[in-house]
Parts: structure tokens; C-alpha cells; sequence
């Protein structure tokens, strides 16, 4: 091969590895690119190791049932996975009804702005948003409803995210992010306008404690509502593969013990909520929300491919690869958990702080 031909071959090889990686971008929507995949606040040469040890968790599950191993627990996932979470599935780290002939996007919001419109908050409002992530649902609602968003979060990555993507968004007057645990928020009683949680109150040891902290912190009158994840009521602890779905769901998502659905309004209650609706998003006319999983598996296979070429390059941290490798896997469990009925990630729970309350 002459000079002129090397030359033409390595620089199509090259363009065609940074159209790969750069611009063909993410599974589902270019988000945070490729070429600076982390491991949040953990150092690279360390990823491999609080790998390790995030799935040691499961080694030991009577460490993870005590609230003050959980935190850790949850903080060390974040780290590992919110850059891939960026990069393969955008800034609203949940699921939503797939909606027929609307974008994924396009379903995602609207799953956001049915959270804020049940909670009835005017313009200037002051809301809470619990376990913010980095912030997507929070953007989408503060636009929506004109209100102020506080979000919270227990990881510093994630809270660096945030406020990038909010400044970014011209939004970071309305939209105000702090790191801390939803179990104790350092909020006053009686703060907010209403509160929100999307998919994250399922990493609490016991539901009971962020649930009564919620309520602490609202307003009286105030409503508050939640998406959970939850087994349905077509869960057989007796059935080998719900048990062997469950299991790979909880193990790939840092949560401590998945709960049943029957139990969330019971809990609510408990800590003095009136409970003014419960349902189900997921349950028909619903479209399902496990299809962007599926749609996405190719792409999954071929980001794969990507994160491994990127940590043999030493570009990517190397235990990024396990990371992702534990995502695919987790991803084919909530497929399964939706395909067969017996888990949701859209338990959906409106409560209100009663007009009397005194407060915890």
C-alpha cells in the first residue's frame, strides 16, 4: 500500500471512530459525550474499586438494610453510573408511558409536567423536588409551572451536573440544587408549596422516613406526589423468576429492597398524609414504558463497544466497562419486570399535609 493510499485509509478509520463516538452520540439523544465518561467524584484509577465494592453491597444485605450504610451505598452508585446515564438516556434519569406517535423526549416531559400540574402550584410557588438527579425533571417542571424548584440530592456529582445544565438552561434563578440526604433535609418545617418525587424515593431504606421528612418540610394543605417503584400485585415471592427479576432489578439500581405496591399509601398515612389518589401510570391505556429499553438494545450493544475502546485507550476510566456491562444487564431485567406486569416504576401517589397538621 503506497503513502497516499495509508494516508486516505487511517484518516477514514479515524473519522469514521470520532463520527462513532462524537456525533453519532448517545442510545436514545446526544447528552454528555463519550470522550469524558467518569466516575463522578471518584478518581479514575479507583472506579474499578468502589465497583467492587458497590456490588459487594449485595454480598451483605443485611448492610444495606441499615439507613446508615445506605447513603454510601447510593452516593457510590451515582458516581458510577450519572455520566453514562447522561450519555445514553439524556437529564430525566426515569421512565414515562411511551405515548403513540410522540418522541421518547416528548413522553418524558409530559410525564414530568403531569407530576407539578397534580400538585396545583401557581407561578413563584417555592416546590420541592427529592432526589433531583441532575436535574432534568426539575428544568421541565420549573418551565412548565413558572415555580421555584429546590432539589436535593445526596450526590456531589450530581449536584455540580445540575447547576451546569440549569445555568446552561437560563434557569439557575429558578432552579436551586443542594447536597444532602432526604431522609434529614436541611429545610425549615413548613417550607415549601408542594413537593415532587420521581423514581427516587425507591433508594430509601424505609419509605417512612423520607415520607415524614416530606411532610415535615411542606406547607399545611400542601400536596405532595411521588412515583414509586414498586412489585404489583402480580408478584409471586414463590415464583423463582419474579424473585430472579426483582433481584437483578434491585441489584443494578441501588435499592435496598423494592417494595409492594400495597404497601405506599399505608405508609403515607402513617406519617399523617391524607391520601387523595393512587394509581398505576404504567396499566393500559398506558403504552409501555419498558419499549425505549428495547428499541435501544443495538445501540446499547454498540455504546458497549465504545466505552470498552475508549478504556483500552485510557480514555475512559476501566471500570467503566463493568459499569455498563451491569446497566445492559439491569436494562434486560426491567424489561422483564415490565413485560410480565409485576413491577412498575410509575406507582403514582398524590397526598396531602392536612390543613391542621402539626408537624413532626
Amino acid at each position: 500500500m503506497d503513502t497516499l493510499s495509508l494516508f486516505f485509509t487511517a484518516s477514514l478509520l479515524a473519522f469514521g471512530l470520532y463520527w462513532f463516538i462524537c456525533i453519532l452520540g448517545s442510545a436514545e439523544q446526544k447528552g454528555k459525550s463519550a470522550l469524558h465518561l467518569s466516575g463522578g467524584s471518584i478518581s479514575a484509577d479507583n472506579v474499578g474499586d468502589k465497583y467492587n465494592q458497590y456490588r459487594s453491597f449485595f454480598r451483605r444485605p443485611k448492610e444495606i438494610e441499615t439507613a446508615d450504610k445506605v447513603p454510601a451505598f447510593v452516593d457510590t452508585f451515582y458516581n458510577l453510573v450519572t455520566d453514562i446515564y447522561e450519555w445514553g438516556w439524556g437529564q430525566s434519569f426515569h421512565f414515562s408511558p411511551s405515548l403513540p406517535g410522540r418522541s421518547h423526549r416528548d413522553a418524558t416531559r409530559a410525564h414530568e409536567e403531569f407530576a407539578v400540574d397534580l400538585l396545583n402550584v401557581s407561578p413563584g410557588s417555592r416546590i420541592l423536588d427529592a432526589g433531583c438527579g441532575v436535574g432534568g425533571p426539575m428544568r421541565a417542571i420549573a418551565s412548565h409551572s413558572g415555580a421555584r424548584v429546590v432539589g436535593i440530592t445526596i450526590n456531589e456529582y450530581q449536584v455540580s451536573r445540575a447547576r451546569l445544565h440549569n445555568k446552561k438552561a437560563g434557569l439557575d434563578k429558578q432552579c436551586e440544587v443542594v447536597c444532602g440526604n432526604f431522609l434529614h433535609m436541611p429545610f425549615d418545617e413548613s417550607s415549601f408549596d408542594g413537593a415532587y418525587s420521581i423514581e427516587a424515593t425507591c433508594h430509601a431504606p424505609e419509605l417512612e422516613e423520607v415520607y415524614s421528612d416530606i411532610y415535615r418540610v411542606l406547607k399545611p394543605g400542601a400536596l405532595y406526589v411521588s412515583y414509586e417503584w414498586v412489585t404489583t400485585e402480580l408478584y409471586r415471592g414463590d415464583n423463582p423468576e419474579h424473585v430472579e427479576i426483582i433481584q437483578g432489578i434491585e441489584r443494578g439500581d441501588a435499592l435496598p429492597g423494592l417494595r409492594s405496591y400495597d404497601q405506599i399509601s399505608e405508609i403515607a398515612r402513617k406519617v399523617g398524609f391524607e391520601v387523595l389518589k393512587e394509581q398505576d401510570l404504567a396499566k393500559a391505556p398506558a403504552g409501555p414504558w419498558w419499549s425505549r429499553l428495547k428499541m435501544g438494545r443495538i445501540a446499547y450493544w454498540r455504546n458497549h463497544v465504545v466505552v470498552t475502546v475508549l478504556a483500552w485507550l485510557r480514555i475512559a476510566p476501566k471500570g467503566v466497562v463493568d459499569v455498563h456491562e451491569m446497566l445492559f444487564k439491569t436494562a434486560d431485567y426491567l424489561t422483564r419486570g415490565g413485560e410480565t406486569g409485576i413491577f412498575t416504576p410509575m406507582h403514582m401517589i398524590l397526598c396531602r399535609k392536612p390543613e391542621e397538621a402539626a408537624t413532626h
